[in-house]
This record gives C-alpha cells, sequence and structure tokens, in this order.
C-alpha cells in the first residue's frame, strides 16, 4: 500500500522554514587562498537568513538605507536637507525681527519716574 509522504514533507518544510525565519540562522565562513604559505586573498562570509520583524528586532535595518533597495530615497534625503537649511533660514529672520522688535519697544516705550 502506498503511502503519501509528500503532505507530510511539505509540512515538516513549513515549519522548518517557519523556525528559521522567526529564530534566524546564521552561516559564517571564511575562504583564504594561500600560495607558498603566503595567504593571497581571504573571504569573510557571513549570511543570516530570518524575518524582516526579526532582524529589526535584533537592530539590523541596513536595507532601509541602501540606495539600490530604496532607489526613492536619495531624493527624499536631498528634500529633507533642504528643508533644514529653509527651517534654518527661517528661525534667523526670526530671531532678527525679535530682535529688532525689542529694540523698538524699549526706546518708544514711555520712561517712568
Amino acid at each position: 500500500m502506498p503511502t503519501d509522504l509528500s503532505g507530510s514533507r511539505s509540512t515538516g518544510l513549513v515549519d522548518i522554514l517557519d523556525r528559521v525565519l522567526d529564530k534566524g540562522l546564521v552561516v559564517a565562513g571564511d575562504i583564504k587562498v594561500s600560495l607558498a604559505e603566503v595567504e593571497l586573498l581571504t573571504i569573510r562570509i557571513r549570511l543570516m537568513i530570518c524575518s524582516i520583524d526579526k532582524a529589526e528586532e535584533i537592530g539590523l535595518d541596513w536595507w532601509k538605507y541602501d540606495r539600490h533597495l530604496s532607489p526613492g530615497r536619495e531624493q527624499v534625503m536631498q528634500e529633507n536637507l533642504e528643508l533644514r537649511e529653509q527651517l534654518r533660514l527661517l528661525e534667523r529672520r526670526i530671531t532678527a525681527l525679535t530682535r529688532t522688535t525689542g529694540r523698538r519697544g524699549r526706546a518708544s516705550a514711555p520712561k517712568q519716574d
């Protein structure tokens, strides 16, 4: 009597994938190329597999700032810088106006005896 293992196999794979994404999986390794006992090249490989929620939970969010993964981000950053500069300019003008108004107010105020 044949048994259908594909159902249990896919369920097992889903459980494993769910666990890996929830907990995370780290694979690390180094590849060194040497010639006559002289190290010519070292490649360090670090691979981490987890869900985005888990990555953010442990403080990884580099993809938010990668211009290749977030193409519109550069434009937003530039606009942000321009708006900050405009804000600084407005704050300087307000400070200058406040000082000028304060001087006029003191000069025109009646003297009390």
